[in-house]
């Protein structure tokens, strides 16, 4: 029997993978990795495309293909056993990455590629991937002195490390916690989505009544219907204390340490490099030339909605005194009395839209939205080789049938499972001397799941969180580019990776593209008119306020990695303190950990990035104007941002690709426009 995780040749064996497999597995694809790169610097002296880059493209993605899997599967159905064989291999991997990167012989190996005069022949995906190798080699600390090249690599292994060990400690303090509630009074106001799954988890756990867990629809259900003030309180309390020194399981699994850790690392890789602070590194592949600018692009954006979003706190809070009795709005309370007024000002509930949002018309739905803009087809397949019985599969093929690429499609929250949504690369698009490897991506999700016999029904901003999730996956699956490092959303600049998947939820305010799936899940009515009308009056509500809390959590990460110095100045607490002294409308409690759950920046890859999601809003904005010009489902538009954005991937300059599509450079206009804050 082959090992499950070495076998590459087809799609990933889940139901054979086990805990005991992985380990061994990547231990000899590593070994047979580094014998292939040095047969590759033996057998070759005149280096050429065909000789050096197509063959170690081909090795990075052998052991991609065997990594993604079980790093998937440690972020869905996370066990003991798995976490263990997850861990003992990432500073393997990271390792031989940074082997690779420091090796000088493969430097110069590539350099020689670079100043080949046939190198003007390769392709643009070709060029860029060379072209952005001789950078990664130099962030890598090629040209370092030996002893500062050991030291840089004991950085990356233990970096690799600490972020494993971040999101650790975030999924176990998660779900350390719960609180089971026996009293109807205790439930007052909840919708009864949220209350089926409170049962659900109650009868899963061998108890009555309802159970109050840390996933995010139990957790949002709370802080925005709970009557219960000292249940919102609970509830705040223990989400945003999570891996934290206080709160309910303070010091279990503090992330503060291993925050420390990170930032003082980064801090030192950063001076071995020759740079002054870790947001200078991150930038260089960005579309971003400078700290200074990102700070100019997030200062501005405050300048216009710091005041509306003040205005919009003092409506709040005049409204929850005159009208509940309401003097000190606390931060579980906002919220609350936030949803409170926007019934009161525009008669409408996210629980109102849920009975036109049943999960599998919505999918299809979705697909047709797709299917209209980029003249692909979309259908579900059989494959029982799946990690979860609701995992679901789906091929995407051409207006001629031949398959164009794959993915899983993972919805619901569930125990053992990481938070949030995202999408994961399974495989990229790969061109070799054996044919054409398709893409394959993990679209994963945490809505409400089904209670009863209903469906799952979806409220509003979980379809925009699906749709926003499918423009990743549809940047990642429809590319044309053939080589693996720059296809998809390999290689994008990642203050350009939001643009395809903001730009998504623009379909899901759209009467047109709404008519195509939303409908009652008893009746099979559309949305009403009125009711429509009503959602769409209220899209704007406190945008402001949510405009602000996004330039904090930027500007918060921007500061950190261009101000943190290890044992000086201010701390990472004192940093964000001073950030929300300058910018917040909502002053959060002195037990508030945020950073300790702030996985973007401390395990993902937003570190000094996270303003990215603001830039990428610009161009989403911008690259829609022009439907909103031209027709939502105009197909000559369509066609356009699949050819200039989608099917490009990574393989081109992000700015000129998207002046390619709109036929200008971004203007800021349109996103100030869509959030209400323009003049």
């Amino acid at each position: 029997m082959t090992n499950p995780v070495t076998d590459t040749s087809g799609l990933p064996r889940f139901s054979e993978i086990r805990a005991e497999h992985v380990e061994p597995a990547i231990d000899e694809l590593l070994a047979e990795s580094r014998q292939a790169v040095e047969d590759l610097l033996a057998r070759n002296g005149d280096y050429t495309w065909s000789n050096l880059v197509a063959p170690l493209e081909a090795i990075h993605d052998r052991l991609h293909k065997a990594w993604s899997p079980v790093s998937h599967l440690n972020a869905v159905v996370n066990s003991d056993e798995l976490r263990a064989a997850y861990n003992a291999c990432v500073p393997k991997l990271t390792a031989f990455e940074t082997e690779l990167a420091q090796d000088e012989r493969l430097y110069q190996a590539y350099r020689q590629v670079r100043e080949r005069r046939d190198f003007a022949d390769l392709t643009a995906a070709q060029k860029r991937s060379v072209d952005n190798a001789l950078r990664d080699f130099q962030l890598a600390g090629v040209a370092l002195p030996q002893a500062d090249k050991v030291r840089f690599a004991q950085i990356a292994e233990r970096l690799s490390e600490l972020s494993s060990r971040f999101s650790d400690n975030l999924l176990d303090a998660t779900h350390a916690w719960s609180l089971d509630l026996t009293d109807h009074s205790q439930v007052a106001g909840l919708p009864e989505s949220a209350l089926g799954v409170m049962r659900q988890n109650a009868a899963s756990a061998g108890s009555d009544g309802w159970r109050v867990t840390l996933d995010m629809p139990v957790v949002q259900a709370i802080l925005t219907h709970a009557d219960d003030r000292e249940l919102r309180y609970q509830v705040y309390q223990a989400f945003t204390t999570r891996a934290s020194d206080v709160g309910p399981n303070a010091g279990a699994y503090d992330n503060g340490p291993i925050m420390d850790e990170i930032m003082a690392l980064r801090c030192e890789q950063a001076r071995l490099l020759g740079y002054n602070n870790p947001a200078e590194v991150s930038l260089i592949p960005k579309m971003a030339e400078s700290v200074e600018q990102v700070q100019g692009f997030l200062d501005d954006l405050a300048a216009k909605s710091v005041p509306a979003a003040q205005r919009e706190l003092a409506e709040l809070q005049c409204y929850a005194r005159d009208e509940h009795g309401v003097d000190q709005l606390e931060a579980w309370d906002i919220g609350y009395y936030a949803e409170k007024l926007r019934q009161a000002r525009y008669d409408i509930s996210p629980e109102d839209l849920r009975p036109y949002f049943p999960v599998d018309r919505t999918i299809h739905g979705l697909f047709q939205v797709v299917e209209r803009l980029y003249g692909v087809r979309i259908a579900q397949e059989a494959n029982d080789d799946v990690w979860h019985p609701e995992v679901r599969f789906y091929t995407v093929r051409d207006a001629d049938g031949s398959p164009r690429a794959h993915f899983y499609m993972d919805l619901y929250a569930r125990a053992n499972k990481r938070g949030g949504a995202w999408l994961a690369i399974c495989r990229s698009r790969h061109r070799s001397d054996t044919g054409v490897q398709l893409p394959v991506a993990f679209l994963t999700c945490n809505v409400t799941p089904p209670v009863g016999d209903d469906p799952a029904l979806l409220s509003h901003d979980e379809v925009q969180t699906l749709f926003h999730e499918f423009g990743h996956g549809l940047h990642h699956m429809l590319t044309q580019v053939d080589t693996p490092s720059v296809a998809g959303i390999s290689g994008v600049a990642w203050d350009a990776v939001e643009l395809p998947s903001q730009f998504m939820e623009n379909w899901t305010w759209e009467r047109e593209a709404l008519d195509l799936f939303a409908a009652h899940y008893q009746t099979g009515d559309p949305i009403p008119a009125e009711l429509f009308e009503r959602l769409q009056a209220a899209r704007n509500f406190q945008a402001a306020m949510r405009m602000v809390r996004q330039l904090e959590f930027s500007l918060f990460d921007l500061r950190l990695h261009a101000e943190y110095d290890p044992g000086h100045g201010p701390g990472i607490h004192a940093l964000l303190d001073a950030v929300r002294s300058q910018i917040a409308v909502v002053r959060p409690p002195s037990f508030n950990r945020f950073p300790n759950t702030f996985g973007h920046i401390f395990a993902g890859p937003y570190a000094a990035g996270y303003y990215s999601y603001k830039w990428a809003e610009v161009l989403s904005a911008d690259a829609y104007a022009r439907f909103e010009e031209e027709g939502i489902f105009n197909a000559e538009t369509g066609r356009d941002f699949r050819e200039q954005i989608l099917e490009r991937g990574g393989s081109a300059d992000a700015m000129a690709l998207f002046q390619a599509f709109r036929g200008r450079p971004p203007s800021v206009e349109p996103l100030l426009r869509h959030s209400g804050l323009a003049a």
